[in-house]
């Protein structure tokens, strides 16, 4: 049984000139797959790593445990934070 969410009814229609139709054909071919599997494939990797790329921060070493420091141990409320907050809560309550 398929599951709602597996039914295919949206659509993405890309206009290109025949070079390009033709290099996409080769290149499905080579994967054993159609055109619009491949570029469907193709362009969804390229999209999860461009959204890794903007929404997932990895640290190493040092940068990690100051990171981490500042998260667990933060400083104390400066003037400018405590009068932010104030007018937040004024805003907001």
């Amino acid at each position: 049984m398929s599951r709602a969410a597996d039914i295919k009814d949206d659509r993405l229609q890309v206009r290109l000139d025949a070079r390009s139709k033709n290099v996409l054909q080769r290149a499905a071919s080579y994967r054993h797959k159609t055109v619009s599997q491949f570029v469907l494939a193709t362009a969804l990797a390229e999209a999860e790593k461009v959204i890794r790329e903007n929404e997932i921060v990895t640290l190493r070493g040092p940068d990690w445990k100051i990171f981490y420091d500042a998260l667990t141990t933060p400083p104390p409320p400066n003037a400018a934070l405590r009068k932010a907050f104030a007018k937040y809560k004024k805003a907001t309550g």
